[in-house]
């Protein structure tokens, strides 16, 4: 029998979406968007951010009181358990997202793994911390997944490397196992892809046997995707293991496409955004289809493939809480859906980056461009923040 809290799921809803926004937060999310609305601030603004932090400018404050307090639940996990109360009054999970990327030093790695085992750990008892995730790139050198993905000779040191890729890989999902936290690997660019995407299937062949644990990420900004996605589910039907899937449009298109003209190799990327909303509505749909083998967390700012999904699970009777459907949405965007969602009695869990603010500044500039660059998005968050403001006055 098909379980549902009985509210409409309304995402126009400003109250529910900013409940738990105080005036003075409401404001400063006000200016923040206001500012990011600049296309110029945002191309201008990284590299002398960068140049200010690298020559020692005292702006780290300026940062974590604006930006990063928007988007980030602060520079340790202890520093992130507000974000998770406040996520948690309202029913809505929190993603520990350990942030730092772009190092080198295998150092740097092994203290980036025990990071994310401790997001696990955290996590572990915790129903307000549904779900963990992490970046291969964050334990591996992006140069060796590129070497793996192009079918070159490892040398064997490059061996012995990959060898401890994989051992960290082995041992954070170990632990999400035993500790019975499911955990996300992210996708990367298209040139590192397939690397990962076989690491992701090696650890669900270890450890989803028995209950959903390990997740691979399918971008549907890419035109194959939505087939991988249906092998992998036949390769999980053969193997005897649940397939987890986080199904997200993508988040390198203009990259992608760039190295694609600079190589002279043809674009990964869909032709159109009405090609990629067509394909990641049909891999949801595939995914509610076969709810029983195939776990799905739904991560997307779109409103109308949310809608889609939450009449899918009506149109299959499936429950509103099933553990095998998940909506995500980034910390800072698009409260409209998330507390929307979870007050009609969806899953929904919002990623919480942290980390040291200069860390974590390639994630925050991805995070100001892409307000931008998705079209309507940054007009639409100032939109019902203006809504809800003008609601409080009246």
């Amino acid at each position: 029998m098909q379980v549902s809290s009985g509210k409409k799921l309304n995402f126009d809803n400003t109250e529910v979406a900013f409940r738990n926004k105080s005036k003075s937060e409401l404001n400063s999310a006000y200016w923040l968007f206001k500012v990011m609305s600049s296309n110029f601030l945002t191309q201008v603004g990284p590299p002398v951010t960068n140049l200010f932090l690298n020559i020692g400018l005292p702006i780290q404050g300026l940062i974590k009181s604006t930006i990063f307090k928007q988007f980030c639940g602060g520079e340790t996990i202890a520093e992130c358990e507000h974000t998770i109360r406040e996520l948690g009054e309202s029913k809505v999970g929190t993603i520990l997202d350990y942030s730092v990327e772009g190092e080198e030093e295998e150092h740097v790695f092994d203290f980036t793994c025990a990071e994310i085992i401790r997001t696990v750990d955290r996590a572990a008892g915790d129903p307000r911390i549904p779900i963990t995730v992490f970046k291969v790139t964050g334990i591996a050198r992006f140069g060796l997944l590129e070497k793996l993905d192009a079918k070159l000779e490892l040398s064997a040191d490059e061996k012995a490397e990959f060898a401890r890729v994989k051992n960290r890989c082995e041992r954070i999902c170990r632990t999400a196992f035993e500790k019975n936290v499911p955990v996300m690997i992210d996708a990367e660019e298209t040139w590192i892809q397939e690397t990962i995407d076989n690491l992701a299937l090696d650890m669900m062949m270890l450890f989803n046997k028995e209950k959903l644990i390990v997740y691979n990420t399918y971008q549907l900004y890419r035109h194959d995707k939505l087939a991988d996605l249906k092998a992998d589910h036949l390769v999980a039907r053969e193997a005897g293991f649940i397939l987890g899937a986080k199904i997200v449009r993508g988040a390198y298109m203009e990259k992608e496409r760039r190295r694609a003209l600079e190589k002279g190799y043809p674009s990964p990327i869909q032709l159109d955004k009405k090609s990629t909303d067509t394909d990641y509505n049909a891999a949801i749909t595939y995914c509610v289809e076969n709810v029983e083998q195939l776990g799905l967390v739904c991560g997307t700012h779109n409103e109308t493939s949310c809608g889609i999904l939450a009449e899918l699970l009506d149109k299959h009777d499936i429950d509103h809480n099933h553990p095998h459907v998940y909506f995500s949405q980034l910390l800072g965007m698009s409260d409209n859906l998330s507390f929307n969602l979870s007050d009609a009695g969806y899953n929904v869990a919002k990623y919480v980056p942290y980390g040291p603010v200069k860390a974590v500044m390639p994630y925050l500039f991805r995070r100001a461009q892409e307000n931008t660059s998705i079209a309507g998005q940054t007009s639409r968050e100032l939109d019902l923040i203006t809504r809800e403001k003008n609601r409080r006055n009246s």
